[in-house]
C-alpha cells in the first residue's frame, strides 16, 4: 500500500459517502448524499475525488447474474498460491479467459479465491488447467448460487447521535483538540465573520478556526471571512469540551448573539 493510500483521515461525511455508493453508487447523486449530510452538493464531488485518489474507494462494478443474462454458470475455486508469488500470480489468474474476479488472502491454504464464468464444462476444465499450468494448486472448486451484497452498517447515520456530534474529532497529547463540525441551518455563526463572531462572543475564545470547507474548496480562514450554512469547519481548540466549543455551529444551540 502507498502512501497515499495511508495518509488520508476519514471523517463522519466520508463514511456516510461511502455508505450511500455502497447500497447503491448508480443511483445516488452528489446531491442526493449532500441533502443527508447537511454540505453542499460540492463538498460531496470533492470527497469522493479524494476518497478516489487515495485508493479508499477503487471503482464501481456492476453485479450480473450471468445466468439469466445468458444461461451461464459461475464456479469459485479455493486455490492455494506460494505466499511470496501471490500478488504476482493473481494478476496472471486475472487474464484467463472467464475469470472475473481475484482476491488474495493474508495466509494460509487457500489463499487465493478465483470467481470464473463459464458455460459448459469444458470451459471450467480449461480455467483449471490454466490454473495448473501456473503452478496454483486448486483446494476446492464450487457452483455460486447466489452473492448478496450489504453497506457497511457503521457507516451509515445514526439518528441517536447526541445534536453536538462533530464530523471528526482528534485528540492530541496536551489537552489540544481537532474538531471538524458542519455548520447547520440558522447556527448563530451563520453569515458572521470570524471577527464577528469572536467579538460577540459566539465563537469560543478557546476555540481556533484553522480551515473551512466549501463547495469543494479548502478555504484559509481570516477575520473577515463569513462562516454560511452547510460549511465544514476544523477547529483547533485548548481545553473546552467538544459540545462547546462547536455549539455556535450548531442549529439547536442556546446561544445567542
Amino acid at each position: 500500500m502507498s502512501n497515499s493510500q495511508t495518509n488520508y483521515r476519514i471523517d463522519d461525511i466520508d463514511r456516510r459517502i461511502i455508505h450511500a455508493l455502497m447500497a447503491d453508487a448508480r443511483n445516488t447523486s452528489a446531491p442526493m448524499i449532500a441533502e443527508q449530510v447537511n454540505v453542499s452538493p460540492g463538498t460531496i464531488r470533492n470527497r469522493i475525488k479524494q476518497l478516489e485518489e487515495h485508493g479508499i474507494v477503487s471503482g464501481y462494478h456492476a453485479n450480473v447474474d450471468f445466468e439469466r443474462a445468458e444461461d451461464k454458470l459461475t464456479y469459485l475455486y479455493v486455490c492455494t498460491a506460494p505466499p511470496q508469488e501471490l500478488e504476482t500470480l493473481a494478476r496472471d489468474v486475472r487474464n484467463i479467459r472467464g475469470v472475473v474476479n481475484v482476491r488474495e488472502l493474508m495466509t494460509g491454504s487457500g489463499n487465493l479465491h478465483v470467481l470464473a464464468v463459464g458455460e459448459t464444462t469444458a470451459d471450467f476444465k480449461r480455467i483449471m488447467r490454466s490454473l495448473s499450468e501456473l503452478e496454483i494448486e486448486l483446494v476446492d472448486k464450487n457452483l455460486v448460487q447466489n452473492e448478496l451484497f450489504e453497506p457497511y452498517a457503521q457507516y451509515g447515520g445514526d439518528d441517536e447521535a447526541p445534536a453536538w456530534e462533530p464530523t471528526d474529532f482528534l485528540r492530541l497529547a496536551g489537552g489540544t483538540d481537532i474538531v471538524e463540525v458542519t455548520v447547520g441551518e440558522a447556527a448563530p455563526i451563520v453569515d458572521l465573520s470570524l471577527a464577528e463572531a469572536a467579538d460577540r462572543g459566539v465563537l469560543d475564545e478557546d476555540a481556533l478556526v484553522v480551515a473551512i470547507e466549501r463547495d469543494g474548496r479548502v478555504l484559509t480562514p481570516r477575520g473577515e471571512t463569513v462562516v454560511l450554512q452547510d460549511d465544514v469547519v476544523t477547529l483547533v481548540s485548548r481545553g473546552g469540551e467538544p459540545e462547546e466549543v462547536i455549539d455556535a455551529f450548531h442549529t439547536s444551540t442556546s446561544k445567542t448573539v
